[in-house]
C-alpha cells in the first residue's frame, strides 16, 4: 500500500505576491520544474493524512525562506571604549608572555 503524496503546486497561478513569486521561481532547486511547478514529494509516515500535512509544511517553509528579506549590512566601527578594552588586553597577554622565556640566574 503506497502512502506516499506528490504535492504539485504551480507558483505562477498561486496567491501569492509578485515578489514572492519572482524569488520562488528563481531558486535552484531541483523540484521546481521548468513550468513553475514545485512538486515536493513526502513519504515519511505511514499515512495518506500525515504525509499530506508534511508537504504543506514544507511548502509553507520554502515560501517563508523566500519571503524573508535580509537586511542590508552597514559598515560599522568599533567604539573607543572597545578598542580601549582590546589594547589593555593585548598588553596584558604580551606581559604574561613575556615572563614565559628561559629562566636566568
Amino acid at each position: 500500500m503506497s502512502s506516499a503524496i506528490h504535492l504539485r503546486f504551480v507558483i505562477r497561478d498561486s496567491t501569492l505576491p509578485e515578489h514572492i513569486k519572482e524569488r520562488l521561481l528563481a531558486l535552484q532547486d531541483q523540484r521546481l520544474s521548468k513550468d513553475g511547478v514545485l512538486i515536493i514529494k513526502a513519504q515519511q509516515y505511514r499515512t495518506q493524512e500525515q504525509n499530506r500535512q508534511d508537504a504543506l509544511q514544507r511548502l509553507q517553509q520554502l515560501v517563508d525562506s523566500v519571503s524573508h528579506e535580509q537586511k542590508a549590512r552597514r559598515a560599522s566601527k568599533p567604539s573607543y571604549g572597545a578598542r580601549q578594552r582590546r589594547m589593555d588586553s593585548k598588553s596584558l597577554r604580551g606581559k604574561i608572555k613575556s615572563l614565559r622565556g628561559p629562566v636566568r640566574d
